[in-house]
């Protein structure tokens, strides 16, 4: 693809696959930073915002949403061709979203439970992220994503340069904040010494535990964290439920889900 030419105003385009919007909005919600931005840039395909349509190519492409259809295996490829840098946003497009949670069961047998001639749904077995099908510049994640981080990344791509997004755990957004540790004070359960920040520990401000909207970290240590779940009485079946939420499919997640599944299925035959 072409770069942009020297002097011209780079092109946005935001695009919808399976998924609620939310991160969508997460960029109306942007309110004021909205207009700069808008002014810096050419916001030439957003559905959510304006019926206005201009052509590809774009310099810069914000992809919600996972892939579920065949059709959109196929509308993945067409955005990749006219994006010169394409970055996806939110658990759905980074991990398969919550309706990845078919990954784990008969997709055709919800089909014929929901639907009252499911013969005419075209569905795929799997709920894939977007960088299952085409190369990903890079991935914002979250449910939904943090304004902050979503304006970081698009004004970094402006600039030239790698988004700067934090890898460390929610726990130590509650360091910052100066919350007291639930899971350690309350003997709550929480997932954040496994989840990236970027959500301001807003859970766990609230006292609540973490549910893990953003992912893993790098490094997360989900086998320790495991046993201290089970310490404060949560069974192997709880902890496939807590890892199979929004970002069920990300290898540290998944990998533990069904280490947790696997025990449970010990048990049953004991």
């Amino acid at each position: 693809m072409k770069r942009t030419a020297p002097g011209a105003t780079p092109r946005l385009a935001v695009w919808k696959f399976a998924s609620c919007d939310g991160c969508q909005l997460t960029l109306l919600d942007c309110e004021e930073d909205l207009l700069p931005l808008a002014s810096a840039m050419d916001i030439a395909y957003f559905l959510e915002a304006s019926s206005a349509v201009g052509p590809g190519p774009y310099d810069l492409s914000l992809v919600e949403g996972s892939i579920t259809t065949p059709q959109d295996a196929q509308r993945i490829q067409h955005v990749r061709r006219v994006s010169r840098r394409l970055v996806t946003i939110g658990a759905c497009a980074t991990a398969g979203g919550v309706q990845a949670l078919r990954d784990f069961a008969d997709v055709r047998e919800f089909a014929a439970v929901v639907y009252a001639a499911p013969e005419y749904i075209a569905t795929l077995d799997r709920s894939t992220p977007i960088s299952a099908h085409v190369p990903v510049d890079f991935e914002l994640r979250g449910c939904p994503i943090d304004k902050r981080q979503l304006i970081e990344v698009i004004t970094a791509f402006l600039a030239g340069r790698r988004p700067v997004v934090p890898g460390h755990s929610v726990c130590v957004e509650c360091k910052i904040r100066g919350n007291v540790c639930v899971l350690v004070a309350h003997g709550t359960p929480c997932l954040g010494p496994v989840t990236q920040a970027g959500c301001g520990a807003l859970c766990p401000a609230s006292d609540r535990g973490c549910y893990g909207c953003f992912g893993p970290t790098e490094t997360p240590n989900s086998r320790a964290l495991d046993a201290r779940l089970r310490e404060l009485g949560m069974s192997d079946a709880d902890l496939v439920r807590v890892y199979r939420t929004f970002n069920a499919t990300e290898e540290p997640f998944l990998r533990a889900s069904e280490e947790a599944e696997e025990a449970v299925g010990t048990e049953g035959d004991a």
